[in-house]
């Protein structure tokens, strides 16, 4: 049977939605863990940071931790987040161990440790933000 020339052939069925797409997932996922640890390696060499006996190294590296996360999870929401998240504590972490001629980026001080805990909370803080600072919806 032919089809008559003033009939209109049908759309083969549409992908489902997000189907091949996976690769921006991935994509987002590999620079958010690139970002943390920029931000980790940034932070661990500049919270100790002091001008005029006033510790701003501390709060300029919380500060950019804490906007990093918010970035990432208006970006895409939590996975980027724990990406994010996973690439600053891996960077802090490995540059807090002793090198090679016995020196520590981050002692055993009270700055280091607020830079490591605080900087997790910084993470933790984004986490918990409400869902409708981040969406385009209304109401």
């Amino acid at each position: 049977m032919t089809t008559p020339e003033h009939a209109t052939p049908t759309p083969p069925p549409a992908a489902p939605a997000g189907a091949g797409r996976w690769w921006r997932s991935a994509a987002r996922t590999v620079l958010a863990v690139a970002l943390g640890a920029v931000v980790g390696v940034l932070g661990t060499v500049a919270h100790r940071t002091q001008w005029q006996d006033l510790p701003v190294g501390i709060v300029l590296a919380l500060a950019i931790t804490l906007s990093t996360a918010v970035l990432c999870r208006a970006w895409a929401g939590l996975g980027p987040l724990l990406a994010a998240g996973a690439g600053w504590v891996v960077a802090v972490q490995v540059l807090a161990v002793a090198g090679p001629g016995g020196d520590v980026l981050v002692p055993a001080q009270p700055v280091g440790l607020v830079w490591t805990y605080g900087g997790l909370a910084m993470f933790l803080v984004a986490a918990f933000l409400p869902r409708s600072w981040f969406s385009d919806r209304r109401g």
